[in-house]
């Protein structure tokens, strides 16, 4: 029995390190200049698994070397100081070997080049929101008491370097390749973390603080942005995208962007909108796209493709006609009916009269 067990104890440490080098997850294309943070991983890679194999072997072999046999009998024997200043030692060297690197990544990872581009990602159940500086290159200033759901940043109104700020429309934020840019993260709501594996990195974002780091893009592309924190039911659907161009493209694409003072696309926050654009706009800065998708793909929620004027199945019986009076129940009283096969976890949206039929608008022209 003692053997059998040796034995499976050194099928899973070689398992474990033939399983690591055969993995497909390394091949990630590198995307930013953070090089450091792999090496960086690598070597707590190493540390971690030479001590994840040392110590099933060992295990091994004293199941073998000391197990049950007639004729022999264990004596106990306490203390072993030669032993115990070997542990520490060899412990102390692992620990610093495991915290030196990080740290040291860590401390330039936070300490952006002057030239470095502004960006600030705002965290919300269960989307992201980004803002980027207008002509002045400077990102107006933002306070908790501002925000609303047309200005999710809480921008000052009366900050005139707030006034040209873009506000990227949807969930793909764009920026240049091989210029330092600078991710400045916020929370709205709960904890959030900003992460696209290619860049190497990540943050956690906490309600009422400024968090920040700073990266290099080094390949044009297309890369999935990722909460890396739970924060909710929404958790899994809070993706998007952020798009490395080539300059003029970078250039292009935030030109049609809208600006917090109204400037831009027609629509954005501060100016005149159109009942579908404004609810558009709500749906996005509400979190609602997090649950309901507009493609017809199943979410936590019914997507909202051809959803009005079709009939849903509700649990415990009977159907809906989906026209303005169901639309509005469901956004502002969502629980007064449940959709079959969907769970009830949709709060009150808490919409005015205004923005619930701005909102109901949009869902109508969502074909």
């Amino acid at each position: 029995m003692a053997t059998a067990l040796a034995g499976v104890l050194v099928l899973i440490a070689v398992g474990a390190v033939v399983f690591h080098f055969a993995s497909p997850w390394q091949q990630l294309p590198i995307a930013s200049n953070w090089h450091a943070m792999d090496d960086a991983l690598w070597l707590t890679f190493a540390i971690t698994g030479v001590a994840f194999v040392v110590l099933h072997l060992f295990v091994a072999y004293a199941l073998v070397r000391y197990r049950h046999r007639a004729g022999h009998r264990a004596s106990a024997e306490h203390g072993n100081r030669k032993l115990e200043w070997w542990l520490i030692g060899i412990t102390t060297a692992g620990i610093i070997g495991l915290l030196a690197p990080g740290l040291t990544v860590y401390a330039r990872l936070i300490d952006p080049p002057a030239s470095a581009q502004v960006f600030e990602v705002m965290g919300q159940q269960w989307q992201w929101h980004y803002r980027l500086p207008g002509r002045d290159g400077k990102l107006g200033r933002a306070d908790t008491r501002f925000i609303t759901a047309a200005n999710p940043f809480g921008i000052d109104p009366q900050d005139a370097y707030g006034q040209d700020d873009v506000l990227v429309q949807g969930q793909e934020l764009h920026l240049p390749v091989n210029r330092p840019a600078l991710a400045q993260l916020r929370a709205q709501d709960v904890l959030h973390d900003f992460y696209v594996p290619q860049f190497r990195t990540r943050m956690n974002m906490v309600p009422g603080m400024t968090a920040h780091f700073w990266f290099t893009p080094e390949r044009i592309g297309r890369y999935e942005v990722m909460c890396a924190q739970l924060c909710g039911v929404g958790h899994a659907n809070m993706r998007s995208w952020v798009v490395i161009d080539e300059p003029a493209a970078y250039a292009a694409w935030h030109a049609r962007q809208p600006t917090f003072a109204g400037g831009g696309t027609s629509g954005a926050p501060g100016g005149p909108a159109e009942p579908g654009k404004l609810g558009q706009l709500l749906a996005q800065q509400k979190g609602c796209m997090a649950c309901h998708s507009i493609d017809g793909s199943r979410g936590v929620g019914p997507s909202w493709k051809g959803l009005y004027g079709s009939s849903e199945a509700l649990e415990g019986g009977g159907t809906a006609k989906v026209d303005e009076a169901y639309l509005r129940q469901a956004i502002n009283a969502p629980q007064a009916s449940i959709v079959r096969g969907y769970p009830p976890v949709m709060p009150p949206a808490g919409l005015t009269d205004t923005e619930l039929a701005a909102v109901v608008e949009y869902i109508k022209t969502v074909r």
